[in-house]
């Protein structure tokens, strides 16, 4: 007689079968809920830009926020307060005005458009000239 037969294999924590049987809970086999997100493209060319602003001391924290119809980049001057502007990306608005838009802390859309970095633009400071 082997060893191995006298061993009953355990169940994972999350299924719900008793031990030695095989059991795929129905969380496992439904797909989970679609998100909208930002890839990794649009991150780097948002926290590109929000880097720039930080190391000027204009900003100092963002949040993300990803919903089933919106992801939001919301970037505020201090943690408390709410956000001076918010970048959201909406894939309904893709054939329209465009998938990318900022918005203004008081909810006026400032830029919309299909591309992310000309959309950004718009919070870039224009040069002043200076008098010597």
């Amino acid at each position: 007689m082997d060893k191995t037969d006298d061993i009953i294999p355990l169940r994972p924590w999350e299924a719900h079968a008793p031990a030695g049987q095989s059991y795929s809970s129905p969380s496992q086999s439904q797909k989970p809920p679609e998100r909208v997100a930002f890839d990794r493209k649009e991150l780097q060319t948002i926290l590109g830009f929000y880097g720039t602003k930080v190391a000027e001391g204009e900003w100092r924290d963002y949040a993300m926020d990803f919903g089933k119809d919106k992801a939001t980049f919301s970037v505020f001057r201090r943690a408390s307060e709410v956000p001076l502007y918010r970048i959201v990306k909406d894939p309904a608005l893709a054939r329209k005005q465009g998938i990318y838009s900022v918005v203004a802390q008081t909810g006026l859309i400032l830029k919309r458009g299909h591309d992310l970095s000309t959309v950004l633009r718009v919070l870039a400071k224009t040069p002043k000239l200076s008098t010597i």
